[in-house]
């Protein structure tokens, strides 16, 4: 997107197209307007045209162009925090309840993909949370028995099962999590904008939002080239914020993560690698990801961004951890490279916000954009359409705070992966 091959990479040459859509051009009335057409702003407007509600989403760029359109594409259950942390981190009553939504979150995206026929390459598979020595392991064991106890379908694999589904014998065990999946990013967030399209919903990207101004009991949203009056403002544009709400950008730190894609791997070399087609990452602080496509590509992630010095040295780590992990593929070439931002919350949890009388938005995924986003687009849908109470969300209601130190930590992760990735995979 932008003529940048870096962006999005394989998802954006293998997605199909999205719906046709133009930039707003004078002046138009919604019940909603939602701003941003990521997962969070399209689940929204797709759960509100259904009920009838009239929806305008506008978009800055195009169609999942944020964190929907870069990721790796796995669909998991929860956060990264600990599950019996949450209670702690939020309290009883929203700690339990974020839990529950999070837990049954890929049921969702799952159940939007088969009503909406949405062609975005899902694997029903499970994913794999592989342990990096004994410290790993005991880590993977814990999270297991955390979910275990709260009815999830998750069980801890020993050292050669999981070498017999990840194909390399580099780990000591994986949580093997039956809720989750994989799937296209980019085309999964396509496929939801046709279908709210088809239920209704008007999209126009290349509409970013320059100010807004409540106006006769109504909200107005200006763009360059229009505006829009509803009643209620969704706020759907997380760490990619710009413009009225960068504040919501403003309280993460953007933590930069890359993918390197191979070429598609023959047959037999497919059934040596990941042949259940889990998607899998590891336990290291600076954690790698990876996963295969539907045409065999191998993706292969970790933290860092793909430019001035980090583009050497995260392709070199690439390919060394490759050759580490699965040497029978030998020196399979790259096909795609991109990156894009996590955002990270200071305490790795997501966001509930009022921004002004009827401007709400959640925010802060922290690397957990698919299912999350999806859940809490229908969240905020069903609470515009009076399904479900203020009181009743799984987040308490919080004002946007910068971190301390924010673009000084950024600095440091970005410098510190490519440090960790310069001398990793060497031996």
């Amino acid at each position: 997107m932008l003529n940048d091959p870096r962006s999005h990479g394989l998802w954006e040459k293998t997605a199909p197209p999205p719906p046709a859509t133009v930039p707003l051009a004078g002046e138009v009335s919604a019940d909603v307007v939602i701003v941003g057409g990521g997962y969070a702003g399209l689940s929204s407007a797709l759960h509100l045209a259904e009920a009838g509600t009239r929806v305008v989403l506008l978009e800055a760029n195009e169609i999942g162009f944020g964190g929907a359109g870069r990721n790796v594409g796995l669909i998991n259950a929860g956060m990264w925090v600990m599950p019996d942390d949450l209670p702690g981190e939020l309290g009883p009553v929203h700690g339990e309840r974020l839990l529950e939504m999070l837990g049954g979150a890929p049921k969702l995206v799952m159940s939007l993909i088969e009503k909406h026929a949405i062609a975005c390459e899902l694997e029903r598979n499970g994913t794999l949370h592989c342990a990096v020595g004994a410290s790993g392991l005991k880590e993977i064991e814990e999270r297991a028995r955390q979910w275990s106890k709260r009815g999830a379908p998750v069980s801890v694999l020993d050292a050669d099962e999981t070498a017999r589904r990840v194909g390399t014998s580099a780990y000591a065990g994986a949580l093997l999590d039956m809720r989750a999946g994989t799937l296209q990013p980019l085309a999964y967030a396509r496929g939801l904008a046709h279908a709210a399209v088809k239920a209704g919903v008007t999209i126009h990207t290349g509409s970013r939002v320059t100010e807004t101004e409540k106006a006769g009991g109504r909200w107005v949203v200006r763009t360059d080239g229009g505006k829009v009056s509803a009643d209620w403002i969704i706020v759907a544009t997380d760490a990619y914020s710009t413009g009225p709400w960068e504040q919501v950008r403003n309280e993460q730190v953007h933590l930069p993560y890359f993918n390197f894609a191979t070429v598609p791997l023959g047959d037999n070399l497919r059934k040596s690698v990941l042949p259940g087609r889990e998607g899998a990452w590891d336990t290291k602080e600076v954690l790698s990801s990876f996963r295969m496509d539907q045409a065999g590509r191998l993706v292969i992630g970790s933290v860092g961004a793909l430019r001035n010095t980090g583009y050497a040295i995260h392709r070199n780590w690439a390919r060394r951890t490759l050759h580490k992990l699965f040497p029978q593929l030998g020196d399979v070439p790259f096909e795609c490279e991109w990156y894009g931002k996590i955002g990270m919350t200071e305490n790795a949890l997501p966001r509930f916000h009022r921004f002004a009388p009827n401007v709400i938005g959640f925010s802060g995924y922290n690397g957990r954009g698919i299912a999350p986003g999806t859940v809490f687009g229908k969240t905020l849908a069903d609470h515009i359409l009076g399904r479900l109470s203020e009181a009743d969300l799984p987040l308490p209601l919080t004002d946007p705070q910068e971190p301390g130190l924010r673009a000084l930590k950024e600095v440091w992760y970005e410098a510190g992966a490519q440090a960790a990735h310069f001398v990793d995979a060497r031996v």
